[in-house]
Parts: structure tokens; C-alpha cells; sequence
């Protein structure tokens, strides 16, 4: 593991979200190419690939540049790829402008494959934050472009899962889903300390019983919503494991409700970071209050966990749609109009959530097809071994 300076010299100036990502593409790809060229120079086996997660769509340009085969890979939802291949059409059909805001609050459906969609939600929506919104856009921009340089194109998913919409994307493969539970003992690469006590609270509580609450390490919350969701997970009566990061509040103090602590202390396991694969595979887990990003939802998927959606932008509108929509592996909860998701409707949806016994098979289902796609003859397996294999020659 090595490091790529990214043109920032001081801490508080990587605040800055705007010149932190024009810096970064104008400073790491002639950092990556002297470390390519270093590489080169000192080994005996020389790059043979680079492969690139699509936020940095700028490595397989420098990848083509220095004569290297290239790989792109695409982190989240197949379909959001599939909507981000559009575009330009959506552009010329005057749904977006050229910075990807919303021309039209009509739902639009961009194939038949494809879910009907809010332009609102698109896969690079940030509600109420303009200047992160037009980061992501110009990121998936770029993307595109490195699509046509990339000799694969890679992604976090399963075919059984999305097969119509792989079958849109020529020469995707996809290698899903990639989780560190099939390998215990192997590093996984998380840079957060994970607190493993809670499997052993996990031990602890009846099988299928506890609410999972995380919303990934990007979410904030506000000190109202925050309160609004102690409490539902107070009146859902449930035992719960709840990850509440540091960070949480955006640097404000964590507080909890007055007396919510005690009140819950016999049923509740509050912690900073949990180990999320082995957590959402425990047998005590009865379904998981996600953010809707990506990873966590292949994990849920994988061990066939139900999903209560609380999409925060981005793809995660796209990913909820999908989740309560196509899979009907989960439900989602509604924001009234004050822009709060109260304490009520958070225990009517647990309560709803975890008496339908339709999403349990679903996610029972779509769990075994996830599990056969990773195992040999599999179709991840298979994809896999066609991407090594050509790697070679």
C-alpha cells in the first residue's frame, strides 16, 4: 500500500470540498505515473494493469498513456452505471442542464429495464448541498469518458441480481459480491477500529431479533433527527445495536434523549464501529436501518438481511428504489414535511418490516443467489476467472 500526494498541503485547506477534487485531478495522475515509471525502473516484474475505482477515472488515462492495460471499476449499483451512460441524452432531452441539475420534476423511465426516476434523485443528487452535488456530477462525467480507454469494466454486483441491466453495459463484468467474511483472517482494509464486543452482546439475544442501525461513515445527522430516532428505536420494543460515530452530529456533542440510556440500557448496544459483514451475518439480526450505500447493501443482501431505507443522497435514492421496488427486499421510510423522519413512523415501519414474511423470503432468495454467483461455476466466479485469465495473455 502506497500513498499519492494529492496537491494539499494543509489540513483545513482539504476542506475546501471544491479545490480539494480539481486538485486532486490535476496533481495525482503525474504522481501515479512517476510511481508507475519507479516501479518499472527498481522491480523485475514490471504494471501489467492498473485498475481504477471510478472516482478516480483520471488513473486509466494515464494508465493508456504509459501502455498499460486498464480496468475500470464501478463501486455502486449497476443500474446508477447504466443512467450515468446517459448523460448526454438527458442533457439534449433538457431533464438536466450541463451541471446535472434537474430541469423537470416529472418522473422519467431512461429504459424499460431501468426503474422510473425523480431527475431529482439521480445518482449524483446531493439535496441541499450544491457544491458536493457538482463534484459527484463532474466525477461520473469523467467516469464515462474512461469507459471507452478501459480494457474491462469491473463492478461491485452479481449478474442473477441486475442481469437485464448488465445485458445493457457491453463488457461489464461483474465479480460480486466482494465481502471479507469469505475470507477470515485476511486484511480487509477498513481504516476504522472496529469494536468486536458487540458480537459477543450479539451472542446474547434471541435469533432474529435485533434492529441494526449504521448509516455508513459519510452520514450527519442534526440533533432532531437524531433524538426522533433514539426514540423510535425506544418504542420498536426491539433489542437494537446502533453504530453512532463520532462524527456523527458534524462535530456537535452526541445527546442522547434525557433518560434514553437507562431507559434502553437492558436492550440497547450503542457503538462507534462495528464489524459490519460478521454483525449483518449473525443469526440475532432481524433487519438493518441502512443509508442505502452500496457496500452495506450488498452485505445486507448477502446475508439475506431486510432493509429498512434511509437513503441520504447520491446513489442511495437509486439503491433504495431498487431495495423496496425491484428486489422488494426491504421498506422505506417517509420524511414529513419538516424534513424529519419521525420517532412514529420509525417504529411503524420496524413493526411493519418485521412482520412480512414476503421480504424475508426475498432476501432469503436473493441471499443463496448471491452466495451461488461467488462459488465455483458461479457467474462472479466465472467473471473473475475471465478477467485473470485475460489479464495474461
Amino acid at each position: 500500500m502506497v500513498v499519492i500526494p494529492d496537491g494539499i498541503d494543509r489540513q483545513d485547506e482539504r476542506k475546501d470540498r471544491i479545490q480539494l477534487s480539481e486538485t486532486m485531478v490535476n496533481v495525482m495522475p503525474g504522481h501515479l505515473e512517476d510511481l508507475i515509471k519507479k516501479i518499472n525502473l527498481s522491480c523485475d516484474e514490471k504494471i501489467s494493469c492498473v485498475i481504477a475505482d471510478a472516482t478516480t477515472a483520471w488513473a486509466p488515462d494515464v494508465a493508456e498513456k504509459m501502455g498499460i492495460k486498464r480496468a475500470m471499476f464501478w463501486p455502486s449499483l449497476v443500474g446508477g452505471f447504466a443512467l450515468s451512460l446517459h448523460i448526454q441524452e438527458l442533457i439534449q432531452a433538457k431533464i438536466i442542464d450541463h451541471n446535472g441539475t434537474p430541469l423537470t420534476n416529472e418522473k422519467i423511465q431512461i429504459s424499460p429495464e431501468l426503474p422510473a426516476m425523480i431527475p431529482s434523485e439521480f445518482i449524483w443528487s446531493c439535496p441541499g448541498d450544491p457544491i458536493r452535488q457538482n463534484i459527484i456530477f463532474r466525477y461520473v462525467e469523467y467516469a464515462n469518458k474512461a469507459v471507452k480507454n478501459s480494457n474491462w469494466l469491473l463492478c461491485n454486483s452479481f449478474y442473477e441480481l441486475d442481469s437485464s441491466i448488465c445485458d445493457l453495459i457491453p463488457n461489464l463484468l461483474p465479480i460480486g459480491p466482494l465481502l471479507s467474511i469469505n475470507h477470515p483472517g485476511k486484511p480487509t482494509g477498513n481504516f476504522w477500529p472496529e469494536d468486536s464486543t458487540c458480537l459477543h452482546w450479539l451472542d446474547k439475544q434471541p435469533a432474529q431479533s435485533v434492529i441494526y442501525v449504521a448509516f455508513g461513515s459519510i452520514a450527519i445527522f442534526n440533533q432532531c433527527q437524531f433524538e426522533e430516532l433514539a426514540l423510535g428505536l425506544e418504542l420498536s420494543g426491539q433489542p437494537f445495536l446502533w453504530v453512532v460515530r463520532s462524527d456523527l452530529m458534524d462535530g456537535s456533542i452526541i445527546k442522547y434523549p434525557e433518560g434514553f440510556l437507562d431507559r434502553v440500557a437492558s436492550r440497547g448496544k450503542i457503538t462507534e464501529w462495528a464489524p459490519q459483514e460478521k454483525v449483518l451475518a449473525h443469526s440475532s439480526i432481524a433487519c438493518f436501518v441502512s443509508h442505502c450505500g452500496w457496500n452495506s447493501t450488498m452485505e445486507g443482501l448477502s446475508m439475506g438481511v431486510p432493509f429498512l431505507c434511509w437513503r441520504y443522497f447520491a446513489d442511495q435514492f437509486l439503491v433504495k428504489s431498487y431495495i423496496c421496488e425491484v428486489w422488494k427486499a426491504g421498506l422505506g421510510l417517509n420524511i414529513e414535511t419538516n424534513g424529519i423522519i419521525s420517532s412514529h413512523e420509525i417504529r411503524r415501519k420496524l413493526d411493519k418490516l418485521l412482520c412480512d414474511g414476503g421480504i424475508r423470503d426475498n432476501v432469503t432468495q436473493l441471499k443463496e443467489m448471491a452466495r451461488k454467483s461467488g462459488s465455483e461455476g458461479g457467474s462472479s466466479m466465472n467473471n473473475f476467472e475471465i478477467f485473470i485469465k485475460q489479464l495474461r495473455c
